[in-house]
C-alpha cells in the first residue's frame, strides 16, 4: 500500500500512535470496568478564540478523515505496546480489532467558528471515540491556526495574491499540512512541492540569491535564468543594488519580463521606485512580488503601494503569533447504563465543572447562525434539544462519517471556495486588523436531554 492509498502525507504504518497514552489507559480501565462500551458524544470547541481576532476558521477536516480511516493498530504497533506494558492483553486484542464504527459530524471544512461552535461531534462507544482525541485535537488545532492566519492575510491582500513559502521555517511534515490549510485561507500558490504533490496546490517558485551570488556578476545570473525559464520568470533584484539590478533585468529579458522581486529594505518606498523604474524602461506590465518576513499588518501597509502579489513564510506558519486555536475534546453526553450501546438509549448531558474558565456546557449540540435583515451573520446559534423552526435552514454542522465509512471527502477547491463566501457573509468588522471582540456572539439554547 503506497502513500496515496493511505490518504496521509508521510508513509506511515498507521496514525494509532499519533496520540497520547492516557487515552489507551483510559481505554484498558473501562475496559475492566465495563463502560468502553457505553455510547457516548465527544465534541470539539474552542472557549475563546486568540486574543484579537474576530473568527476562527475551519481548517484540517480532510486530514481528520484520512486519520480516522487510518487509525489501526497493526502487528509493531502492538508490539511496541506489548513491550512497554503499557495496555494489557486485553486491551490489545481490542486494539488489533479496532476499527472506528460511529458518527462524525463537523463544520464543514473552509467554514468560520466562533467560541462554543461545536466544530466537530464524534459519537459512538467510550472506547472507540476516546482513542481518537489527540489526533484530531493535533490536525485541527494546527490547520486551523495557520487558516486564520491566511485568512487574515488574505483579507488584507484584497484581490492581490499570495504566496505560501514557509516550509523551510517550520517541521517539514507541518509544512505540508500548513500549505494546505493556507490555501484553504484564500492562498494562491505555495512552493512546497510535497503539498502541491499531496493536495494539487498550485506550486511557484524561481530563485533565491545565492542563485546570483553563484555567477560572476548580476547580468550573468539573470541571463542564465532567463534562458532556462523564459522572458516571463520572477527575476531577484535586492542582492546588490535595487535600480541598476532592475535596469540590467529589463535589458536581459526585455520588457516582456514578468516580475521582480523585493525581499528586503522599506518595501513601500522601493516598490514605489521599482514600479516608477520599470515604467520608464518600457515594462509596464512587469509585476512586482514582495517578501521578506510579511504578516497580515505589513501586508495592510503596503495596500497603496503598487506590488502585485506577497510571499508570506514564518509568520503564516507560525500562525502569526497564534500556532494553535486552542481547542479541546470533551465529552459532553453519554447512555445512562454502563451497558447501553443502542444508538436509540437515552443520553444524559455530562460536563466538567471547575474554576478558572475551563468549563463546559453538556448536552449533544446543534449550531446555526442567524442572519440580519441584510442577509449577512449576526450570532452563532448553539443549542441542545430541537432546533428551532427559524433556523433549520442555517444548521452548521454536516455528516462527515457514518457508521465509520467516510461520506464527506470534497476537493479542497470546495473548502477554499466555502471560506471566501462564509468570510463574505460575515459582517465587515470581521476583516479589521485592530484588536476586537468576536464578530459575532454565540448564543446559548438549551432544550431539554443530551439525545
Amino acid at each position: 500500500m503506497g502513500i496515496a492509498d493511505l490518504g496521509l502525507p508521510v508513509d506511515v504504518p498507521s496514525t494509532a500512535l499519533f496520540t497520547d497514552q492516557y487515552e489507551l489507559t483510559m481505554l484498558r480501565a473501562a475496559l475492566k470496568a465495563g463502560t468502553a462500551g457505553r455510547r457516548s458524544v465527544f465534541e470539539v470547541f474552542t472557549r475563546r478564540l486568540p486574543d484579537g481576532r474576530r473568527y476562527g476558521v475551519v481548517a484540517g477536516t480532510g486530514r481528520v478523515l484520512d486519520a480516522v480511516e487510518n487509525f489501526r493498530f497493526d502487528a509493531d504497533v502492538l508490539r511496541f505496546l506489548r513491550e512497554r506494558g503499557i495496555v494489557d492483553e486485553e486491551t490489545l486484542d481490542w486494539l488489533a480489532r479496532y476499527r472506528f464504527s460511529g458518527d462524525i459530524w463537523g463544520y464543514p471544512e473552509g467554514e468560520v467558528y466562533f467560541p462554543g461552535s461545536p466544530i466537530m461531534r464524534v459519537e459512538g462507544t467510550f472506547g472507540e471515540c476516546v482513542l481518537l482525541e489527540t489526533v484530531i485535537l493535533s490536525i485541527l488545532n494546527h490547520d486551523s491556526a495557520i487558516a486564520a492566519a491566511a485568512s487574515r492575510m488574505a483579507s488584507a491582500a484584497g484581490d492581490r495574491p499570495l504566496i505560501e513559502m514557509g516550509a523551510r521555517r517550520t517541521h517539514e511534515l507541518a509544512a505540508v499540512a500548513a500549505a494546505r490549510s493556507a490555501y484553504v485561507g484564500g492562498f494562491a500558490t505555495t512552493s512546497d512541492l510535497a503539498a502541491g504533490f499531496r493536495y494539487n496546490i498550485p506550486t511557484v517558485g524561481t530563485s533565491a540569491h545565492a542563485f546570483t551570488l553563484l555567477h560572476d556578476n548580476e547580468r550573468d545570473a539573470f541571463r542564465a535564468q532567463v534562458d532556462a525559464l523564459g522572458r516571463d520568470t520572477t527575476l531577484l533584484v535586492d542582492t546588490y543594488d535595487v535600480a541598476e539590478a532592475v535596469r540590467t533585468a529589463v535589458e536581459t529579458a526585455g520588457p516582456e519580463l514578468g516580475a521582480v522581486r523585493i525581499d528586503s529594505g522599506d518595501l513601500l518606498l522601493v516598490a514605489h521606485r521599482v514600479r516608477q523604474q520599470l515604467d520608464e524602461l518600457g515594462a509596464t506590465q512587469t509585476k512586482i512580488v514582495v517578501t521578506s518576513d510579511l504578516d497580515e499588518y505589513a501586508i495592510a501597509s503596503l495596500a497603496a503601494a503598487p506590488v502585485d502579489a506577497y510571499g508570506v513564510g514564518t509568520q503564516l506558519v507560525t500562525g502569526s503569533g497564534h500556532p494553535t486555536a486552542s481547542m479541546v475534546y470533551k465529552l459532553v453526553a453519554r447512555a445512562e447504563s454502563s451497558g447501553s450501546t443502542d444508538e436509540g438509549a437515552p443520553l444524559v448531558p455530562v460536563a466538567k465543572k471547575s474554576s478558572g474558565g475551563k468549563t463546559s456546557i453538556g448536552g449533544r449540540k446543534w449550531a446555526a447562525r442567524r442572519l440580519d435583515a441584510h442577509g449577512y451573520a449576526e450570532a452563532e446559534v448553539v443549542g441542545t434539544g430541537p432546533v428551532p423552526a427559524a433556523l433549520a435552514d442555517r444548521q452548521l454542522l454536516v455528516e462527515l462519517v457514518k457508521g465509520g465509512e467516510v461520506v464527506a471527502r470534497e476537493p479542497l477547491d470546495a473548502a477554499r471556495d466555502r471560506h471566501a463566501a462564509a468570510r463574505a457573509n460575515l459582517p465587515l468588522s470581521a476583516t479589521q486588523l485592530s484588536r476586537g471582540e468576536p464578530v459575532i456572539p454565540t448564543e446559548y439554547v438549551h432544550g431539554g436531554s443530551g439525545s
